[in-house]
Order: C-alpha cells, then structure tokens, then sequence
C-alpha cells in the first residue's frame, strides 16, 4: 500500500510519521521522461490507486466533475499513434525526427492516464448558482490539477515515473471517437507512466524567500 494511500485510509495514525511520509513522496515525485512498459505494478493496482484517487480528490461544492480514463496495452499503444499522425500534419517533415522521438518515449511506456472534466457538471452549476458563474471553469481546472498531482504521487509511490503531457485539444475528436467519450468530457491531460529507466534530471530552486511571505 502506497504512503498517500494510507494517508487517506488511515487518519488516526501517528500524524508526525504520516507527514513525514507524505512530505517525503511529494518531494520524490518528479517528471520522468525515460520508461519502459516492464510490468512491475499490475493493472488492477493501478485501476485502485485510479480509484482512490478520483473518490478522495476535492473539488469545488463537491462537484466530482473529475473524470478519467485508464490505457493500457494496445490502447496505450494508440494513444500515441494517433497523437503522432495528428502532429504529423502540422510539424514540418524536415523537423520531425524530434517530435517523432518524443512520441515514441512516451509509447514506450506501460501505460497513460487521461483526463477530463465533464462539462455538463459545469454548466450545470452554473445554472445553479449564477453569482460564481464565471468561477466555476477555473475551479474545475484547479480541482483536476490536484487529482493529476494525487494519481502522479501514487503512482510515483508505487515505483513508477510519469509525466503530464498536454496534446489536447490537437487529439481531442480522435481521442472521442477512439473510445467513445461523452461529448461533454473535456480533455485537460495526459499522463504515460512506466518503468523508469533513467532518472529524472536536476532540479534547481528559487529561494523560498522570494516565493512565501509569513505575517505573524
């Protein structure tokens, strides 16, 4: 079991070694490009930790409006082939080996993980509650950015790497017609995983002085 997926089980738990945990995965989980589809997590772990993710994530007025689809194997596979015949139209030939090489480390992976939000929950709200009309849009976004980073941390927890990659709205109707999506569904990410086969590179950090003001 994953330290975030303990964190939510388990609340009554000694609280020091818990935030020390999940301080820990949080500093561990990082963009890695170079992975592999070596099978060290099983499918359906994955489709748990998916799970979890998507049930304990918050969003604004709990609107749930979260939404995400799972590829593995051959579906995985044409995730990418389709996002390379999409930007094979628009990258100049010439230029293409880099765009091609980039596809392909992504395809390389065990897997990616799509995410939506459906649009009619917005709307819907909307309606609801016209005063935070203009709102609601940006509170979708900023809800599923924290799903992405909950399912990013576990999956990093459980030994794999991951990056968000952002093809949308490029791939957005193949994608739809692929596996058959609700038309309301918005694509907002995606995310290959795998084994890592390289580390993530070195990341440098402007002084939290310059980023976090205290008033006490």
């Amino acid at each position: 079991m994953g330290l975030l997926t303990k964190l939510f089980k388990d609340p009554i738990q000694d609280q020091s070694s818990v935030n020390h945990s999940f301080k820990e995965a949080v500093a561990r989980r990082r963009s890695i490009y170079a992975i592999s589809k070596d099978k060290i997590v099983s499918e359906e772990k994955i489709q748990e930790l998916v799970h979890h993710a998507v049930k304990h994530t918050p969003s604004a007025f709990n609107s749930q409006s979260a939404r995400v689809v799972v590829l593995f194997g051959e579906h995985h596979d044409k995730l990418w082939d389709i996002t390379m015949e999409e930007l094979r139209k628009i990258v100049p030939a010439d230029s293409f080996a880099a765009t091609e090489e980039k596809i392909n480390s992504f395809k390389s992976g065990y897997g990616t993980v799509l995410f939506f939000e459906d649009q009619s929950v917005i709307e819907q709200l909307q309606k609801n509650f016209e005063l935070y009309k203009n709102n609601f849009p940006i509170w979708s976004q900023q809800s599923n950015g924290m799903l992405q980073f909950v399912i990013w941390t576990l999956l990093e927890e459980e030994g794999l790497g991951a990056s968000l990659q952002h093809y949308n709205p490029l791939i957005d109707a193949q994608v739809q017609k692929q596996w058959n999506i609700p038309a309301t569904w918005k694509l907002i990410a995606q995310m290959p995983f795998g084994k890592p086969t390289a580390p993530a590179g070195e990341k440098e950090f402007k002084p939290l002085e310059e980023r976090v003001k205290v008033f006490k």
